[in-house]
């Protein structure tokens, strides 16, 4: 890829009696700054799912260039924008087309998020890329810094956090409502996509739709098989961080924002059979986070939040009437204070006090936090957390007003998600993990540390008894913690490096 620098002037003129006039938005994009009337150029990269749906809400500004590695899953929206140009490898469209673009969108499989997000801010580009907003630690770190460096636009993909609910939580416990929150347990009803697989003991003929090589991107080769993609590729640790990955972005969010929570310094996981390849089919994650300082009057003591997913559930809280849900179908979270508890749905959706009579005298905290402009309608309808996006684009990054779930949020959040996901597949290990959050390490793995991993899980019935082969592969649990926060990067790609702050 060429190394562009960043654009200083957008060649968009107009003569007239000998005199040069530049449009007042090129005027305005070179001083960083553009009118809210003048629209950005987007390409979109990984656009044959949720993307689709991103880019729908950004049907505001021009839609220039769309970028997927399989063009048969992303005709639907190539068709949505037919005058746009079209490219399989991001790269390409950077070359061809980087001073025509101003701003992308990144929904591709989790771990090629980061390469196309920090080589898009290295050239000026504002940012949308989807929850989780990287595979790794190390990988947040970086976009967090970079974003900071270059002074982009940037937004992660959670927009739940665009909605007046996750504001209004974080009032409430904020107000004092129930008192100091210690305990938090929070769950989702996914996966709904197949986990506990093992790896194809063969390849598949390649579609001729699909480049598979830019699939796999950094990650490691192998052949191709239809589980992998389109879309299941959230089962595989490799390309996805499954449920937790998938979800915590949005329903840890809520609790995130309003404990006023960084980083966590202990962590375990367990969950059904654990293996190499795919994640489990149900887990548990348990952070521990210190103390921070009191939010106005309310003391924010060491508290625990606990994860569940693949239908675990927390305890029944005793003050929840028989038959009523916890939660809705999609998840949930109850905060447990020194006064009381909330319990919500997925997003922090329809928060309550328990038990629920006590919401008929109960006078809500006068709003404090700014609200998003569209935040209180149907989150599945509304373009909110995009728009806001693209409002902070068009603002001088001197005095914007960053978008909500702006990385300098965003990262440190999605730094705690994907380091769950590390306590799961060190479970081994047998012990508490401790996490220096800074220095982005595991304090209590050693280099001497072994663990066993399932490699190979098979069964078979033969004459009426049932035949078990089951086999390990014993890695240094050091090593792989390390190549887990920060991976190695295949197949000619690349980061940018940290900025030097770090």
């Amino acid at each position: 890829m060429k190394n562009f620098s960043r654009r200083k002037f957008i060649k968009n003129t107009g003569v007239l009696t000998g005199f040069t006039i530049v449009q007042s938005h090129v005027l305005g994009k070179t001083l960083g700054h553009i009118a809210p009337s003048d629209k950005l150029n987007i390409a979109g990269v990984g656009i044959g799912g949720v993307g689709r749906r991103n880019l729908a809400n950004m049907k505001t500004e021009n839609i220039v260039a769309l970028c997927d590695v399989d063009w048969k899953y992303a005709n639907k929206t190539f068709n949505d924008y037919p005058s746009a140009s079209k490219f399989k490898d991001w790269r390409d469209m950077f070359d061809k087309m980087g001073n025509s673009i101003d701003a992308i969108m990144v929904a591709t499989p989790d771990h090629t998020h980061a390469g196309v997000t920090a080589h898009a801010i290295t050239l000026g580009k504002h940012c949308f890329t989807q929850k989780p907003m990287t595979h790794s630690v190390y990988e947040s770190r970086l976009l967090t810094e970079l974003a900071r460096e270059y002074k982009v636009a940037t937004q992660m993909g959670n927009q739940g956090n665009s909605f007046d609910w996750c504001r209004e939580i974080a009032e409430w416990i904020q107000a004092g409502t129930i008192g100091e929150v210690y305990e938090v347990h929070c769950w989702t009803d996914r996966p709904i996509w197949p986990q506990g697989l093992m790896k194809p003991s063969s390849g598949m003929t390649i579609p001729p739709e699909l480049d598979w090589n830019l699939f796999l991107g950094p990650a490691k080769n192998r052949p191709y098989h239809e589980v992998f993609t389109p879309w299941n590729w959230r089962g595989w640790w490799d390309f996805g961080t499954g449920a937790l990955g998938d979800m915590a972005c949005h329903i840890m969010d809520p609790i995130y924002w309003a404990l006023d929570l960084k980083y966590p310094s202990k962590v375990s996981g367990s969950s059904t059979l654990s293996n190499l390849y795919s994640p489990p089919h149900a887990q548990m994650v348990e952070y521990t986070f210190p103390a921070r300082p009191k939010k106005g009057s309310v003391k924010m003591p060491e508290v625990k939040v606990v994860w569940y997913d693949g239908g675990l559930l927390p305890p029944r809280p005793a003050e929840l009437e028989d038959g009523d849900m916890m939660g809705d179908t999609n998840g949930g979270i109850i905060f447990i204070g020194t006064k009381g508890k909330i319990m919500t749905g997925c997003y922090g959706m329809e928060a309550t006090l328990l038990p629920k009579h006590k919401m008929k005298d109960f006078k809500k905290p006068t709003p404090w936090i700014p609200r998003v402009k569209g935040g209180n309608g149907d989150i599945w309808k509304s373009n909110a957390h995009e728009q806001d996006w693209i409002r902070a684009c068009k603002e001088n990054p001197e005095n914007r007003t960053e978008s909500t779930s702006h990385f300098g949020f965003s990262g440190p959040f999605n730094e705690m998600v994907v380091m769950g996901v590390l306590a799961v597949r060190l479970q081994a290990l047998n012990r508490t993990l401790k996490w220096d959050g800074d220095r982005m390490e595991f304090t209590n793995i050693s280099p001497n540390d072994n663990i066993k991993i399932v490699s190979i899980d098979e069964f078979s019935v033969t004459d009426g008894h049932p035949r078990f082969n089951r086999q390990f592969e014993e890695m240094n649990a050091y090593e792989a913690s390390n190549e887990w926060i920060k991976h190695t990067y295949h197949n000619g790609f690349t980061l940018p490096p940290m900025p030097k702050s770090q």
